[in-house]
């Protein structure tokens, strides 16, 4: 494999599992805020990027490249509202998708069509990812000043269950 790629899918490992602090830090604060639901949802999102992360992982596992564990940074956010968090998450999901678009254009440009193919789930996922945040903003600006709006809304992502990724590697 490519050294540019596999750095950046290395890379990529490390940047995943700070998604998932970075997540947990927000279910944490709404968590302290009596947001069940809002922590709810996060949590079950850091356990999505830790998923992401070991697929990563994986991957490079099967393709003989080793696989560097670099320590994850800490977040580093303070949240004074209910809508930071969610407008800090929407902002780290396009970042991630400016990473993940790296990493795919490094593949394409040596013809490492396995990673490229590899990427394409994550390209997807990234466009679900950014739809989501998208989406927990608007429903915060139209619900959340109305405490029984922001009740249902509570509600709603309380109900969010967990489901590991299906890609193979």
């Amino acid at each position: 494999m490519d050294q540019t790629v596999s750095q950046l899918l290395n890379e990529q490992i490390n940047k995943e599992f700070y998604s998932a602090y970075l997540y947990l830090d927000i279910a944490n604060y709404y968590d302290s805020l009596g947001l069940d639901g809002f922590a709810n949802w996060y949590e079950i999102q850091a356990k999505e990027e830790m998923d992401h992360a070991m697929l990563f992982y994986h991957y490079l596992h099967n393709n003989d490249v080793p696989v560097t564990l670099e320590a994850v940074a800490r977040p580093d956010k303070t949240y004074t509202n209910r809508m930071e968090p969610l407008e800090a998450a929407l902002a780290h999901e396009k970042y991630v998708t400016s990473l993940i678009n790296a990493i795919y254009a490094a593949a394409q440009k040596v013809n490492d069509f396995r990673t490229t193919q590899f990427m394409d789930w994550f390209i997807k996922e990234q466009g679900e990812e950014e739809k989501n945040s998208s989406d927990q903003i608007t429903k915060m600006k139209l619900y959340g000043d109305d405490a029984k709006g922001l009740y249902m809304l509570n509600s709603e992502l309380l109900g969010r269950t967990y489901t590991a990724p299906t890609l193979t590697l």
